[in-house]
């Protein structure tokens, strides 16, 4: 018997492929099977013009048989077979495969009724990875004669006539034995192979079958006494594996909330039901089908590192990737689905995914189909938009500020913030349109929760005025504001800037004359604080409070802590705070007082007013047992 050669380049192919290119050796079951689907599509395809073929598509099937005992695992199929010229070709040369010729002439008769899952060429060598021996046995349809392949490797193989009932190929592998570190037996085991053909190949459209060994407890006999105790038998069963049909292959409404609902809490493990599921069924310069869902709460992990995002990603129900993470950008990575496209080009192994203009499409379009089905949410059903929100509202800001604000015209409609408006979450395009006539900007004040916002000092001339505040809670939500820069031409403004209200010319002019009628003392206020504050100043945003903290520049003092609380007290990240004083106000007038009577007093005044000022800001007290001493003091 003569062994050939495979080709050399074939040789050094097979040698990566069966030590690099696969990441699961698991990956065989998978390949296998998606060749045998790819040969009864041939037969399929051709029953259809060739009355001769005598089959109808329920008559086509796989199968898997798993002999522990030889160490043979055999998957056949009854599809179109080789002939001896199509073994030389498809497995004599690696990486020419029949089906992707198949495929072509398909594509130039322009017929689009079969789609051909094995066009990559070398999945059948992925056979060596798990086996010793690999023996193909195959009968071309229309022919008598069969052919047996056989080959232990890159050294060659032989090709000889043998004896087949019909038309079809059986696929035995000999199973290697176990090694430290590789559990091949694992692949003779029928409820892990059933495992692996749910995991990888559930939606082939033919039968997956086996013969699965099962227990039962025998009938009891009639004569059986009251000591008889139960006995169990083993008895074998053929089962079909697979479900064949997937879920998003169907028309949207012939599935129903109920069937959606399970498939989701099956497939991605959520106790929860979904709060929106999102079918596509996309067709153009790409085709494929996705089933997309938006869950109602954030998984636990959700905002840590070992969260992995990503789309299951299939190729005519053949499942490629688990996660595909290039299906969704950063800022949609709470979606969860499947995504089906025969169009996506993918390498030898199946595993990696190129990046092609197909999937930068796909991605594409998912992307506006999501922002499409949020904002449909917002409109139509904000309470169950807010239950979105309160998952994956940071996401949604995190997403504006990440890759220095790519995003933030896509994302910008889906936020939302509470506001000083009777307390309610909106939109900023809700907040531009309840804007009062003569509102110049969007006004902003942040805080730890919304009730400490709505107390700051700073903020009462902004709400004296009638003018609506968002409330910023979250750590990102400045950084959010100074992305956005404006919402429909109004700017965002904090009710701690100067000119957060217009002024006229008298009233500069009175806050210039109280500047200089107190320049003396904010000079000796500086003086005590020394390095802790930038300035002190008459403030104009006062009302009825004697003192507040703001900034000067562009870190705000809720930037300060987010800071403080990511990376530490690093230099050049502090806010240049401004203590700002109420000339109106009585504590002011205390301190003017002890300032031309008593200077030790006035000293002991402006540190009490600077701790004040630190906690309405939320800011922690330098020792607050001085503090505590100074207020109890003025008690005497």
């Amino acid at each position: 018997m003569e062994q050939k050669q495979f080709q050399a380049e074939s040789k050094r192919l097979l040698d990566l492929m069966i030590n690099s290119i696969y990441t699961h050796k698991e990956i065989f079951l998978r390949e296998l099977i998606s060749n045998a689907s790819d040969a009864v599509d041939k037969l399929a395809y051709r029953s259809l013009t060739d009355d001769q073929v005598g089959m109808s598509r329920s008559d086509f099937e796989i199968w898997i048989k798993a002999d522990k005992e030889n160490r043979t695992l055999t998957i056949s199929d009854n599809g179109i077979g080789m002939s001896k010229e199509d073994l030389e070709n498809n497995l004599g040369v690696i990486a020419r495969s029949g089906s992707f010729q198949f495929k072509e002439q398909l594509d130039q008769a322009k017929n689009a009724d079969v789609d051909i899952i094995g066009q990559f060429g070398v999945g059948f060598y992925s056979a060596f990875m798990v086996s010793d021996l690999v023996t193909v046995i195959s009968r071309a349809y229309g022919s008598n004669q069969a052919y047996r392949w056989e080959s232990s490797g890159a050294e060659g193989y032989t090709i000889t006539e043998c004896e087949k009932d019909q038309a079809g190929t059986d696929i035995v592998m000999k199973i290697k034995k176990d090694e430290e570190g590789e559990n091949y037996s694992q692949y003779l085991d029928s409820y892990q192979l059933r495992s692996l053909v749910k995991k990888y190949s559930d939606y082939i459209r033919y039968p997956i079958k086996m013969e699965m060994e099962k227990s039962k407890m025998k009938e009891k006999p009639a004569d059986a006494g009251e000591d008889y105790q139960p006995e169990w038998e083993t008895y074998k069963e053929v089962e079909t594996l697979n479900s064949m049909v997937p879920l998003w292959q169907r028309n949207k409404d012939q599935i129903t909330k109920e069937e959606s609902d399970a498939f989701y809490k099956e497939r991605f493990g959520d106790y929860a039901s979904p709060l929106i599921s999102i079918p596509v069924n996309a067709e153009g310069a790409v085709e494929y089908k996705a089933l997309l869902y938006i869950p109602s709460v954030a998984p636990y992990n959700f905002y840590t590192r070992e969260y992995e995002k990503g789309l299951a990603l299939y190729s005519s129900g053949v499942m490629i990737m688990e996660k595909c993470a290039d299906l969704l950008p950063e800022h949609f990575r709470f979606v969860r689905g499947v995504v089906d496209s025969p169009d996506l080009s993918l390498n030898v192994s199946r595993e990696l995914l190129q990046h092609t203009r197909q999937l930068k499409i796909i991605t594409t379009n998912l992307e506006k189909k999501i922002k499409s089905e949020l904002m449909k949410l917002q409109a139509n059903d904000m309470e169950q938009y807010k239950t979105f929100w309160k998952a994956f509202g940071p996401q949604i800001k995190y997403g504006v500020v990440g890759d220095y604000g790519a995003n933030k015209e896509t994302l910008r409609d889906l936020l939302l913030f509470y506001t000083s408006g009777e307390g309610e979450i909106t939109t900023l395009s809700q907040y531009v349109s309840r804007m009062k006539e003569g509102q110049d900007f969007i006004y902003y004040a942040a805080g730890e929760d919304t009730g400490r916002i709505a107390r700051l000092p700073q903020a009462e001339r902004i709400s004296a005025k009638g003018y609506e505040i968002l409330y910023l809670t979250e750590d990102v939500d400045e950084f959010v504001l100074q992305v956005l820069t404006e919402q429909e031409g109004k700017q965002f403004k904090s009710v701690n800037d100067d000119d957060a209200l217009p002024e006229s010319d008298e009233e500069k002019e009175e806050m210039e004359k109280r500047a200089e009628e107190n320049k003396d003392v904010l000079a000796f206020v500086q003086e005590v604080l020394t390095d802790k504050i930038k300035e002190a100043r008459i403030s104009k945003k006062l009302i009825s409070h004697p003192v507040c903290m703001t900034t000067e520049g562009p870190v705000s003092l809720e930037m300060e802590k987010y800071f403080k609380m990511v990376g530490g007290d690093e230099k050049g990240i502090a806010a240049q705070r401004v203590l700002e004083l109420n000339p109106n106000s009585g504590a002011f007038q205390a301190l003017k007082a002890a300032f031309g009577e008593d200077r030790e007093k006035a000293k002991t005044y402006v540190q009490i007013l600077y701790n004040q000022a630190l906690l309405i800001a939320e800011l922690p007290l330098e020792d607050p047992s001085a503090y505590s001493d100074m207020v109890c003091g003025l008690m005497k």
